[in-house]
């Protein structure tokens, strides 16, 4: 038996992705560019046992069925099919933070799955052809395999470093404002979004400008214009979901309430801008030295459950620890 372990990390991304170009082939229909964080970390390890007669996967304790067992296969499959063989696999995974509630635990969860299982199954691939593989599975997974900054081009399938996390130091408060998964996977939210909302086309049309302006941001350390083009790119994605009908609402009175006190702190002077995935959750982004102001500030909001404090997360790598360990 071979038995591999790899640990990815969440990314948030500043420059939204919402929307897909081709959906067989999960291609994104905007480009997006994201922050990899290392506070939201998933451990994944995946060993190749002769005796099995199918894939096998827990996450987070639970064994998984249906629709997420198959998007494990589907990736094996994909790595099977490069190394040539039919070996199944036994996959056990966990995130050290909430799973499916948008804080992109899918991203790190193929992230680091693509990297074990090439590993267990022979394969020693770049980052780059990890960040295809993943990316099949979750468009978003295609940027966890790069540290720091990683943009991911629209129709694209394979992610490309931008900055390391050290080029622009960064911290990012991610606040939590429910506990539980969230009503509306983002595919289904996509998919919806895009065949009712009247703003869909307009937020496609608009999103390339907006990650110009990100990236711009993010290359000349510009926090001003990073921030300003984040929140937009956030808000327009929103107005989208908001749009369809019925309407996809990720947003809930506490999320309107901690983007307000952002708002509030910003027009005092401290710099700190917000953005938020599909999910209730804010990420607020701010520079190193005004984190605990901020942190102060959005846990002292009424439903805010807690914060998780972090800055630039490393490449996807192999790790000696056991997902089991992890709380």
């Amino acid at each position: 038996m071979t038995r591999i372990r790899a640990v990815a990390c969440s990314n948030i991304a500043l420059a939204k992705y919402w929307g897909k170009a081709s959906v067989a082939e999960n291609l994104p229909a905007t480009p997006s560019l994201s922050l990899t964080l290392a506070g939201l970390r998933t451990i994944t390890e995946v060993e190749i046992d002769p005796a099995l007669g199918r894939d096998h996967a827990q996450l987070d304790g639970v064994e998984l069925t249906g629709r997420p067992l198959e998007r494990v296969v589907q990736l094996l499959d994909r790595l099977r099919a490069r190394a040539g063989t039919s070996r199944f696999a036994r996959v056990v995974s966990r995130n050290d933070f909430p799973t499916a509630a948008g804080l992109a635990s899918s991203a790190s969860g193929f992230a680091a799955l693509a990297l074990a299982g090439a590993r267990a199954l022979g394969l020693d691939l770049s980052l780059e052809a990890l960040s295809d593989v993943a990316r099949a599975s979750s468009a978003s997974a295609a940027r966890s395999l790069f540290g720091g900054f990683a943009a991911l081009p629209a129709g694209g399938r394979t992610a490309e470093r931008v900055a390391p996390g050290d080029h622009f130091p960064l911290s990012m408060v991610v606040t939590l404002t429910a506990k539980g998964p969230k009503a509306i996977g983002s595919t289904q939210g996509m998919q919806h979004t895009a065949t009712t909302s009247p703003y869909y086309a307009p937020w496609v049309s608009h999103s390339p400008a907006l990650f110009d302006e990100v990236k711009r941001g993010v290359l000349e350390r510009d926090f001003e214009r990073l921030g300003t083009a984040m929140e937009q790119s956030a808000l327009m994605m929103h107005a989208s979901m908001l749009a369809a009908s019925p309407a996809v609402i990720y947003l809930t009175p506490t999320t309107l309430a901690v983007m307000a006190a952002v708002r509030e702190l910003r027009a005092r002077g401290t710099p700190a801008f917000y953005t938020m995935d599909a999910g209730p959750h804010v990420k607020v982004l701010t520079l190193p030295e005004h984190a605990a102001r901020v942190t102060a500030c959005v846990e002292g909001v009424p439903g805010v459950e807690r914060t998780i404090v972090t800055g630039a997360g490393p490449d996807a790598a192999l790790t000696d620890e056991d997902p089991r360990s992890l709380p």
